[in-house]
């Protein structure tokens, strides 16, 4: 099935799809605040980069408008309730490290973590979604490159200073994203979404990232060891770094 042909053998209005696209469609939905917000309070970390980090939260909130607009087309209800517990915990790991002026770990959290997790679901979602959903993630996930690319900057001028705190914080972010991934998996199968491809792309995306910021690639295998089981953290092993 060609990408740009939204899949005809789903029931987008089945009890059982909107049931779980009501989950799926609040996580996207707080997805986008929770970067509006992350976007808002780097901008109060760097005041030198103010205007560009408010730029990119107001981009996030357009977003949360658009996935808002997916609901209504499907008259599903976003579980926004669901959608704030799964993010909690890495809304605290944001929050205490914002508080302790460790813009290093925000950036990580912000413009690498969830922009890949985006990027990767976007991409996924995209070939399975209806006609009106998959017009507005294309458009979604385009800007989400933009937001990564605007984190990756900012790490890589600094690496030499942040490269152990990054280090630190990656072992307590990626566990966090497994752990979402994992609550959302009979949701994300129901929408004809496929798990493995959608933490194979993350896992690319994330470590296409580390490798751009300054890490090597043994130091991107062990990163992306933390949170993963035996057999998950193999897959990541099929990571070639660009050239």
């Amino acid at each position: 099935m060609s990408q740009n042909q939204p899949n005809q053998t789903i029931d987008f209005y089945s009890d059982a799809y909107r049931d779980a696209f009501s989950r799926i469609n609040g996580v996207v939905i707080e997805g986008e605040q929770e970067a509006y917000d992350n976007f808002l309070r780097l901008a109060e970390l760097l005041p030198e980069s103010k205007e560009a980090l408010i730029y990119l939260g107001k981009m996030e909130l357009r977003h949360r408008k658009s996935f808002e607009a997916c609901g209504r087309n499907l008259k599903v209800t976003p579980n926004l309730v669901f959608a704030q517990q799964l993010f909690a915990d890495l809304r605290q790991a944001f929050d205490e490290a914002a508080a302790a002026y460790r813009t290093a770990t925000c950036f990580l959290i912000q413009a690498l973590a969830i922009e890949c997790f985006a990027i990767a679901a976007y991409n996924n979602y995209i070939p399975v979604a209806d006609g009106f959903a998959r017009r507005v993630t294309e458009a979604v996930v385009a800007d989400e490159y933009h937001h990564l690319n605007f984190g990756e900057t900012w790490l890589k001028l600094h690496f030499q200073d942040v490269k152990n705190e990054l280090e630190t914080a990656n072992q307590t972010v990626l566990p966090i994203i497994w752990c979402m991934l994992n609550q959302v998996e009979s949701d994300t199968r129901v929408i004809g979404m496929n798990k493995q491809s959608l933490i194979e792309e993350f896992l690319v995306q994330y470590g296409d990232a580390l490798n751009r910021i300054g890490f090597s690639t043994r130091d991107i295998l062990r990163m992306s060891s933390y949170g993963l089981t035996a057999r998950k953290a193999r897959a990541f092993s099929k990571y070639r770094p660009p050239h």
